[in-house]
């Protein structure tokens, strides 16, 4: 699999990123998906603190356990988890993240972290605050880099514009465009886009067209928008999952596209998927089937 630096970084991560939120919570059948998504290539492994309460991070450092110099290792920090165990808190302080990165060392088994994101925020942030707290950490051997996962583009270019950030973490897919607005500003501060919802919620798989009717519509898209755009797609391409992912690495931008996966054969799907892009030809059909919307609010000026 090939591999993409992660800004000028020197970090190198592979095209396809696993997103660890989905994973199951048997360890066998977890450990079969990593075995999976190690023997295909995929080196960038991306989880969070808030992830069913820092479980999540804990399972990784079982999985990881004699694998640690083989893989990009991400979590992110800023949300508080509430003395309920249920619901948090935004607080992107230097305080708690200074406290937070130790606990996510704990969890994840490891001395350091590869790429520590802020997991949100807010343009009333004390930003340059949150900032000497990455950097302070940097500094320390605690991480090696840090990024932001944000869709506000207020947000974003101040971040970029203050730090030395290398990452922003995005949804972005063929039914939802509206970061391409800001793909170049971002990349001119410097800084790679990994993203999200590389196959919207699973419409954009052979059975998505079975799927539309769960939701009310998609990102900008209504119900009716959604149900017509996925019929027109299907009617194209043979595999629209291939065409999803080959989509968003088409972007110079882009770093790496996550993929999660509840199971073995879920993650086999989107590794073929993905050496199956490579002999799908151009996209500018593609962008004339779905539509560029934007960002209404955060908005630069």
């Amino acid at each position: 699999m090939k591999k993409r630096e992660l800004g000028t970084s020197g970090l190198f991560v592979s095209e396809l990123g696993f997103g660890a939120m989905s994973l199951p919570n048997n360890l066998s059948e977890a450990n079969e998906i990593f075995d999976a998504a190690l023997h295909a290539g995929i080196n960038f492994f991306d989880t969070a603190d808030l992830y069913d309460g820092g479980k999540n991070e804990e399972f990784i450092a079982s999985l990881l356990k004699g694998r640690r110099n083989d893989i990009v290792l991400a979590t992110k920090v800023g949300n508080k988890l509430n003395a309920d165990g249920k619901s948090w808190s935004w607080n992107p302080t230097k305080k708690h993240i200074t406290e937070a990165v130790k606990q996510s060392l704990r969890r994840l088994g490891t001395d350091y972290i590869d790429l520590y994101q802020l997991h949100g925020g807010t343009i009333e942030d004390h930003v340059d605050e949150t900032i000497d707290a990455f950097e302070s950490l940097k500094k320390e051997g605690l991480i090696l880099q840090y990024g932001i996962s944000s869709i506000r583009p207020t947000v974003i270019k101040r971040f970029l514009e203050k730090s030395s950030a290398i990452s922003v973490m995005m949804q972005y897919s063929v039914l939802d465009r509206r970061p391409e607005e800001w793909f170049s500003m971002i990349e001119g501060l410097g800084a790679s886009i990994i993203t999200r919802g590389t196959i919207a919620k699973g419409f954009l798989t052979l059975d998505g067209t079975s799927k539309e009717k769960a939701l009310k519509g998609f990102a900008s898209y209504n119900k009716k928008e959604l149900i017509e755009t996925l019929e027109d797609l299907h009617k194209n391409f043979d595999d629209l999952h291939a065409v999803a992912i080959v989509f968003v690495l088409n972007e110079q931008s882009v770093s790496s596209a996550l993929v999660g996966a509840k199971s073995k054969q879920q993650l086999l799907d989107s590794i073929i998927a993905y050496k199956k892009g490579s002999s799908i030809g151009t996209l500018e059909i593609l962008r004339n089937m779905t539509t560029q919307h934007q960002y209404k609010e955060h908005r630069l000026e």
